[in-house]
């Protein structure tokens, strides 16, 4: 590689310019190449747009390019497997949204894929490291509220409503393995599980309480499967509790709390938005009937060059830092695909517990 890592961008839709591009054009890590869309001329404007070097209709181009090294995937789940692959082949490193695929088999084995071409991988769960959730992780590993009781994680979404943008249609047809449950369980699923270590175990009920969905600009009426409202409950290897509600389509007072009792404290993370703009706070309190104080991340936590990003942009970036570093260091900070399999197995476990009404065990 070059000084830098020349990256080939595949999708050039909203999440691509809200979140990945500035991202990476705050770091100096990283050079924009080439972009990629089956619409030649949004390949192109959103080149012009953004400083990229080139737009282009054609994967084969991009993929080929030996001036690119790190291919960022970004269009749907369902068409994940055949991108990846394509990169795979390329020898290119690859980065891919989670979801990784709709099917834990097929993320397994471009897993496996990758490792015998000697590529590097890594998924989309950048939440886990956002400066806030770093810092909760290394309180909670320093024993700042003593050893955790329970955890309790509330996420009201504002969007997957009963009525949607037309963008939004890629979420409600199940095959597309982009719901509630993947999109918004997966991600936060990860970052508090990598704060707090995985449960061993867990009960759950999913339920689908819009059976049809309008989208919005077209009136279009399509069939909905998928759960709007997922309850988790279970137990951590120390014998902490973990009890999880995740609802979409929240009118009013939404977004996230996560709740985490100690033996001598508790910390609570909070949002008004469970995706956007706004930044988590973070509040800690120790002893017996204390009130919560406002914590202020410590500046070793902050990886980025100085910036106006809101708070998702802030964890897509550094996630690219984390990634940047791994190169320069030879560190593992970012997910890799072997985290996307292990997000497929609590959700596979979640839908089981659900549909047959059992307890699961989770792989340790």
């Amino acid at each position: 590689m070059t000084n830098k890592i020349r990256v080939g961008l595949v999708g050039a839709g909203n999440w691509a310019e809200y979140g990945h591009l500035p991202a990476l054009k705050l770091l100096p890590d990283y050079e924009l190449v080439a972009v990629h869309s089956r619409d030649i001329d949004k390949a192109s404007e959103l080149a012009k747009r953004h400083g990229i070097r080139y737009g282009t209709d054609s994967l084969d181009q991009l993929m080929n390019d030996p001036n690119i090294d790190l291919v960022v995937i970004l269009n749907t789940a369902p068409q994940h497997e055949a991108t990846v692959r394509a990169a795979i082949a390329a020898g290119k490193d690859v980065y891919c949204e989670w979801p990784l695929t709709p099917s834990k088999a097929i993320s397994q084995e471009l897993m496996e894929l990758a490792d015998q071409a000697g590529v590097r991988h890594i998924v989309g769960l950048q939440r886990r490291l956002g400066p806030d959730y770093r810092y909760v992780r290394d309180l909670l590993k320093d024993g700042a509220i003593g050893e955790v009781r329970s955890v309790r994680l509330h996420i009201s979404v504002e969007y997957f409503q009963r009525e949607r943008t037309a963008a939004l249609y890629f979420t409600v047809p199940a095959e597309n393995f982009s719901g509630l449950l993947e999109i918004y369980g997966g991600h936060y699923y990860d970052a508090v599980f990598t704060m707090l270590g995985h449960p061993n175990s867990i009960s759950a009920l999913t339920v689908n309480q819009f059976p049809e969905v309008t989208l919005i600009e077209t009136g279009e009426v399509m069939k909905h499967t998928t759960a709007d409202q997922v309850v988790v409950t279970g137990s951590f290897d120390n014998g902490a509790v973990l009890t999880s509600h995740i609802e979409a389509g929240k009118r009013n007072n939404y977004g996230l709390q996560l709740d985490i009792t100690g033996t001598r404290g508790d910390i609570k993370i909070s949002n008004s938005t469970s995706f956007g703009n706004q930044f988590h706070t973070i509040e800690m309190a120790k002893g017996d009937a204390q009130p919560l104080q406002k914590l202020t991340i410590p500046a070793q936590y902050n990886w980025l060059p100085k910036n106006n990003l809101g708070g998702s942009q802030l964890e897509l970036a550094n996630l690219y830092a984390a990634y940047a570093m791994d190169v320069r260091e030879g560190t593992h900070l970012a997910p890799t695909f072997a985290d996307a399999l292990r997000m497929h197995t609590l959700i596979d476990a979640i839908e089981v517990s659900s549909r047959d009404g059992v307890r699961v065990e989770l792989p340790a």
